[in-house]
């Protein structure tokens, strides 16, 4: 099957933002952080694939975790009802591995001809009609057999991106002579004043079968690793949405490499196109904070916040009141459970912050306090070490799986709509002001039978209210037993 263009958007969601911590998380990581306009960064990468000409299909490789977040997010903007395929990995692989398994599925569903489109699902990029340009002049390239890649124009000597430098000129664009790590300032001054370096943004463009011919070449691993992840890949498809969860076995001997590092620094057939896009990979609050406008005083601000003699601040504090006093170049971001205070001129540094939390097994590594399920959400309201209390949040129509804990009971009390409870061996209805208690070791399910929201606090009580403390017995979102999460295999 080929679509109309035989072009294929491959939307790599895999990073973690780690830069970008609170609001980005492990399971809840920068592809889904909103911006102004309530649009996620993965949301309007979607958006910038589907205006493309001739689009009729995207293709998403992400963490399997991530699946049902992913298709809210799609369900929000995909009003066209463009098929979505989406390859699901157990763990990150980094992008040599996720791309050769995008490149392998498109040629099996939509021919080696076929052109890829990768596009990371954490950039921002704002002249739109100028991508669509670079992508046009791309496929001509990649229609000549060039592993296409683009390539912004500098506006400042930065030190935090890699570079390329323009080759020979090309009929829509140029050869690369060579990838350049990223820079000290005085090296990136003279790359801004020399005029062929441009910052490397991640993105290309190529037929399926050139980049598969060019792996076997020059990372065979690689290739021979998203082989064996395909091949024991188990497929679930409906009427626009295919899945692919593939294999953890064959997936963990893939290299963790970059497709920078594992092809387009040693193949001949890679070609850039220069581009001025409004580009910009936000990887850190800094880079942020240069998209939003400021006031009289430099400070920028989201939320409600009351300052005195501040100035050249960066304030995120959506959900409550904060209150500043004589300070400047700071970087103030507020979450329910967590807040950043750093210096703005340091702000790459928040990822020693995130190192710290990951060594400590923290939470705030991972999850926010609300945490987003297949059938909605709960948020932590308060906890202790006997008791934990939750407000939980059922979509219409969906259901928790049936299951059992072994260390706590819960107390469930509806605040708004109905749930049909099973409890044990009894299933009974409960309307909003009725409540049910649920023994240790019972085995329990919680359905939204209506069509609004159901709206919940559960109290936890016990010896050890961890989440992993839960048999599931059924789901119909496939979390069953034999859907644990794998172990990552060590490399």
């Amino acid at each position: 099957m080929n679509t109309l263009s035989g072009l294929i958007p491959c939307i790599i969601s895999g990073g973690s933002g780690t830069r970008l911590w609170p609001v980005s998380r492990q399971n809840m990581p920068k592809p889904f952080m909103r911006m102004r306009d309530d649009q996620s960064l993965l949301q309007k990468t979607f958006l910038r694939a589907a205006s493309l000409p001739g689009v009729q299909s995207v293709l998403t490789v992400t963490n399997r975790d991530l699946l049902f977040r992913t298709l809210d997010d799609y369900r929000g903007v995909n009003t066209t009802q463009l098929a979505l395929d989406l390859l699901l990995e157990p763990f990150g692989r980094n992008t040599a591995a996720a791309i050769a398994v995008a490149a392998l599925h498109v040629q099996e569903h939509f021919g080696g001809d076929a052109l890829l489109l990768v596009m990371p699902a954490d950039h921002l990029i704002v002249d739109e009609q100028a991508f669509a340009q670079a992508v046009a002049q791309a496929r001509d390239l990649a229609g000549r057999g060039y592993l296409v890649t683009f390539g912004i124009q500098p506006d400042r000597p930065e030190t935090g991106f890699g570079y390329i430098e323009q080759g020979d000129a090309l009929p829509q664009g140029f050869q690369v002579k060579r990838f350049v790590e990223k820079p000290d300032l005085a090296t990136a001054q003279g790359y801004l004043d020399g005029g062929r370096h441009l910052w490397n943004a991640g993105m290309f463009c190529f037929k399926a079968d050139t980049l598969l011919q060019e792996l076997a070449g020059h990372a065979p691993a690689v290739l021979e690793a998203a082989v064996a992840a395909l091949e024991h890949s188990q497929t679930l498809k409906n009427t626009n949405c295919r899945q692919r969860e593939l294999s953890a076995k064959g997936f963990g001997t893939a290299p963790d490499i970059s497709i920078d590092v594992a092809l387009m620094e040693k193949s001949a057939q890679v070609a850039v196109v220069p581009c001025d896009i409004g580009w910009s990979d936000i990887g850190s609050w800094e880079a942020l904070r240069q998209l939003t406008p400021s006031d009289d005083k430099g400070n920028q601000i989201n939320g409600e916040a009351i300052l005195h003699d501040v100035h050249n601040c960066y304030i995120d504090s959506p959900k409550r009141v904060l209150g500043a006093v004589g300070v400047s170049n700071l970087i103030i971001v507020d979450t329910p459970d967590a807040i950043l205070i750093a210096d703005a001129n340091r702000s790459q540094d928040v990822r020693h912050i995130v190192a710290e939390l990951k060594r400590q097994n923290h939470p705030a590594f991972s999850l926010h306090r609300t945490v987003t399920r297949p059938w909605g959400t709960y948020t932590v309201l308060e906890e202790s070490t006997r008791f934990k209390i939750k407000r939980i949040v059922v979509k219409p129509n969906a259901s928790l799986s049936l299951q059992m804990h072994h260390h706590r009971s819960e107390h469930w009390v509806v605040v708004s709509g109905a749930a049909l409870i099973t409890n044990g061996d009894r299933e009974i209805l409960l309307n909003m002001n009725e409540s049910t208690y649920i023994p240790a070791g019972h085995k329990h399910r919680l359905t939204n039978p209506g069509i609004i929201e159901l709206v919940m606090i559960e109290v936890q009580s016990g010896e050890y209210l961890g989440e992993d403390d839960i048999v599931r017995f059924d789901d119909i979102y496939g979390r069953g037993p034999t859907n644990a999460e794998p172990s990552e295999p060590k490399s």
